[in-house]
């Protein structure tokens, strides 16, 4: 059960977390619909005028969606360039080479796509410049990216008998402008304060008061851990008196890392690196950072479409999982692992690790803020950690893994989990129609073949790409080559690995070896598809929603705003979402549970 300091921070959180999202909710909904100071549209018209368009000119959902494509395709070619030539341009202090290719086209679409996971160390791998024109700018315009979209999709449900869903170039410009910077900008003020480090000095070597020695695995020519006969990874010792502090400008990039719900640290440890995220107090805030425009695009929404119970139908839905996976993985973590409990597991008090299972986990946020951010960062399509999720607990692992797998919807990324959320609630509406004998529909509009072929191809996108990609991995020796513990727990490490990319989530069971030519192709392939085979479908609704007349509310037309609507939609969300990988999770997390008692003895 959960202690009363677990649920203590829990209870503080959400309701911190309803004080911000609520106003920032109404802002939002003046973003979408362009209703903002004559000052802003003063300011923002010569930008416009700039790239040849105005506020005026709205898209038919094709050309949005190609707009979108070309947008993003062009800022994955930028920070290709980037890394690449890394070597020979400036704000490089500590003289970093240029990034392989692989590594370079893995971390270019990584970002694009709002994943950011990270194949590499970034204090050890990428210049200031790199930092902050590649990867920092990317966090802001692909956050932008997913907000833009959900704002089509309110436009569908809200417009009468129209083709056009907006503009894209507008919304992108509007978003970043007037939502993002100044949130980042608030927040890396703060995050300064709590010690976090903005500078651009060289990096620091520091003597240590004793020598360390420690132990690493041994790479082979191929850049590949070594093993012995049993298959175990090869160690060699180490030992030294002097620690290199990396410097850098870290506070910039840490506010949209998490605003933007990117994950992406400037360190390799994120945000458990004291850099990154020194004090609780930095680090519950950064939790309330990554779902506040999540929460607030649900009052938004309501607010769009003339009736703000749907935005709190919505917002229901997502809190009641929410709390469940929190539920579920702090026990399970302040429980422990019975391998390392003194009394034995056939004892009633064996369950019970000394203090918890704090491997992998800062002391100065324990286990339950551990817990609770490891759901968080990945319930939104975040990925950044503040633990190493390799270390939980194998039912532990197993929600930090469901959570990614139902599609990031429970609250999920800015803008891609209430799009995804809304993509379940179609369905939930044409299953209801089903079983009463009606035509769906959904806020007035008719949920008709043509929109339940575009949300199945939205809802399938991800499963294919993740079990497809995981079956390749598994089956490949270049893709067993990377796995340090071999068993279920390797198993899980790689399902891991591409659900998080899939998913567009970017944290990783840190076990395994990913940072490869053939993981960085394989990944990279499946978080663009993961982003944009979900994309273009939601903007095609979008388009097909905003040609439909909006049907007036009768007597025979379903509520989608009570807890009979939230139930269905979470039970969808449960079952359809999650259906597709419950045999992966035998594989992996469940199968490496039951075999904890034995392993014991």
């Amino acid at each position: 059960m959960m202690t009363s300091a677990s649920l203590g921070l829990l209870a503080l959180y959400l309701g911190v977390l309803l004080v911000l999202s609520w106003p920032l909710g109404i802002w939002l909904a003046r973003l979408s619909s362009g209703n903002l100071p004559r000052w802003m549209l003063r300011a923002e018209a010569p930008l416009f005028r700039l790239a040849g368009t105005s506020a005026d000119k709205s898209m038919h959902w094709s050309a949005y969606a190609l707009a979108l494509l070309a947008f993003n395709a062009l800022g994955v070619l930028a920070v290709y360039a980037l890394q690449r030539l890394q070597g020979g341009l400036p704000l490089n202090p500590a003289a970093m080479a240029s990034v392989t290719p692989d590594s370079a086209f893995n971390t270019a679409i990584s970002f694009a796509t709002n994943t950011n996971w990270q194949g590499y160390a970034g204090e050890s791998t990428m210049s200031y410049l790199t930092q902050m024109l590649g990867l920092a700018v990317q966090n802001f315009l692909s956050a932008a990216t997913g907000i833009a979209v959900v704002f089509a999709l309110f436009r569908g449900f809200a417009a009468r008998s129209t083709r056009l869903i907006g503009n894209f170039w507008v919304d992108v410009t509007r978003i970043t402008a007037w939502l993002l910077l100044p949130l980042s900008l608030v927040f890396a003020i703060f995050l300064v304060g709590q010690g976090v480090i903005q500078n651009f000095d060289t990096y620091k070597e520091a003597a240590t008061l004793e020598t360390t020695s420690y132990q690493v695995a041994k790479n082979g020519p191929d850049g590949q851990p070594l093993k012995d006969a049993k298959g175990a990874p090869v160690m060699e010792d180490v030992k030294t008196g002097t620690q290199t502090l990396a410097m850098g400008p870290v506070a910039s990039q840490e506010a949209i890392k998490m605003l933007g719900t990117n994950g992406g640290g400037f360190f390799n440890a994120n945000s458990a690196h004291p850099y990154e995220n020194p004090t609780a107090l930095s680090n519950f805030f950064q939790m309330l950072s990554i779902f506040l425009i999540p929460a607030a695009l649900c009052f938004a929404f309501g607010r769009e479409v003339g009736d703000t119970r749907q935005g709190w139908a919505v917002l229901a839905a997502m809190t009641v999982m929410f709390v469940l996976a929190v539920i579920a993985i702090t026990p399970a973590e302040q429980v422990g692992n019975p391998l390392l409990s003194p009394l034995g597991v056939d004892q009633a008090a064996s369950a019970l690790q000394s203090g918890g299972n704090m491997e992998g986990k800062e002391i100065r946020f324990g286990i339950n803020a551990s817990s609770l951010f490891a759901v968080i960062t990945t319930a939104a399509s975040c990925g950044a950690v503040n633990a190493m999720h390799d270390s939980l607990t194998p039912l532990g692992g197993m929600v930090p893994m469901v959570m990614m797998q139902l599609g990031e919807v429970v609250f999920g990324g800015v803008g891609t989990g209430l799009y995804g959320m809304l993509i379940f609630a179609i369905l939930a509406v044409f299953i209801a129609g089903l079983m009463i004998g009606r035509t769906p529909e959904y806020l007035g509009k008719k949920i008709e073949a043509h929109e339940m072929k575009l949300t199945s191809i939205a809802i399938l996108v991800t499963p294919v790409v993740v079990l497809a990609g995981t079956a390749i991995a598994v089956m490949s020796g270049a893709g067993q080559a990377g796995v340090a513990n071999p068993g279920a727990h390797g198993f899980s490490e790689i399902l891991y690995a591409l659900t998080s990319a899939g998913n567009n989530n970017g944290s990783a069971f840190a076990g395994l070896s990913a940072n490869t030519p053939f993981y960085n192709t394989l990944l990279g392939i499946a978080m663009w598809l993961g982003r944009f085979g979900v994309i273009v479908p939601v903007l095609a609704i979008a388009g097909s929603l905003a040609a439909k007349k909006r049907l007036p509310v009768t007597g025979g037309t379903m509520p989608t705003h009570g807890p009979l609507f939230v139930t269905l939609l979470i039970g969808t969300v449960l079952l359809v979402g999650l259906l597709n990988y419950v045999p992966s999770l035998a594989l992996g997390p469940v199968v490496e549970h039951l075999m904890l008692p034995a392993a014991a003895k």
